[in-house]
């Protein structure tokens, strides 16, 4: 019976560990530490994970003020932990992930050396993170064998679970988020458009899923003094690329986005008074539209241009 108690305790802390969750505070300082999966090699840089990770908080809202990457193609845990040291000091950061421990694999290394390294560079992850584990998130290591490159190698997704059940184990010993996106990585035989042109890599459509992996698990860490508002009232109207858009409470800027999170257009919206703009400009496509006032937003709008 004793035993069965103590299982019993243990799957409950496991599943607390499990629904941790990543809390963002304001203004986003993210700092993602990785190999070739964090820098996005083979896609542009804006359709990385990180990249389009603080295009997608932008987007909920989030005052997003810096990304920075630490990361190359090839990177062990021990070349990691070599960087951030050489770039110190790396102050400031309230957001940092983790995704580190292909190239153990690859090359062969010892899985315990791997459990070693791994630990100290999530315990340096917290540290910069402003030692706090609620700012830290790890992400698995994907699985290359579901690519071309990979062929479906059996043996490659066996060590890719083991690497990976080492460092989920350190992660919530340490009761940091792990989000598991390896299911996610296996789809990449049978949907050839998540692997990049390489035929290793992810493409930018697999980094989007994700991305909404990781999104369904932030949670905003409200201040001290921080209170709920009632949402504003704002009108918005578009008609032959001319937008229309009013704040009947307060003034605002107004921010237009593409598709790839870089700002094409930015307006003051006047207290009360309608604010006319232009788009004739912008190319064809997919925009963003966001309404912020301070560091709140208080409007989001899709819109698509023709």
């Amino acid at each position: 019976m004793r035993y069965i108690f103590v299982i019993f305790i243990l799957v409950i802390f496991f599943e607390s560990g499990i629904a941790q969750k990543i809390k963002i505070s304001e203004p986003v300082h993210f700092l993602a530490l990785g190999d070739s999966y964090t820098i996005g090699q083979s896609v542009e840089i804006s359709e990385s994970w990180p990249r389009q990770f603080a295009f997608a908080l932008s987007y909920k809202g989030f005052n997003v003020q810096e990304t920075k990457i630490i990361a190359q193609t090839g990177w062990r845990t021990d070349n990691l932990a070599s960087e951030i040291i050489r770039q110190q000091p790396l102050t400031g950061y309230n957001l940092v992930s983790l995704l580190i421990g292909v190239n153990n694999q690859y090359q062969g290394g010892n899985i315990n050396t791997y459990a070693t390294e791994f630990e100290e560079l999530l315990k340096t992850a917290i540290v910069l993170a402003g030692n706090s584990p609620e700012h830290v998130f790890v992400l698995s290591i994907p699985d290359y064998a579901y690519t071309p490159f990979g062929k479906g190698n059996s043996v490659i997704s066996s060590q890719i679970d083991q690497f990976n059940a080492v460092n989920r184990q350190i992660t919530e010993k340490y009761n940091v988020k792990y989000v598991d996106i390896t299911p996610v990585s296996r789809n990449g035989l049978k949907q050839p458009e998540l692997v990049a042109s390489d035929g290793l890599h992810p493409s930018g459509k697999m980094y989007a899923l994700w991305v909404e992996e990781i999104m369904k698990n932030i949670e905003k860490e409200l201040g001290l003094n921080e209170q709920s508002v009632e949402l504003e009232s704002i009108s918005f109207a578009i008609s032959h690329r001319q937008l229309s858009i009013k704040s009947e409470k307060e003034e605002a800027d107004l921010v237009i986005y593409n598709t790839n999170g870089s700002r094409v257009q930015k307006a003051l919206v006047s207290k009360n008074r309608e604010t006319n703009i232009n788009l004739s400009e912008l190319p064809a496509g997919i925009y963003f539209i966001q309404l912020r006032n301070k560091s709140k937003v208080i409007f989001n709008r899709k819109i698509v241009l023709s």
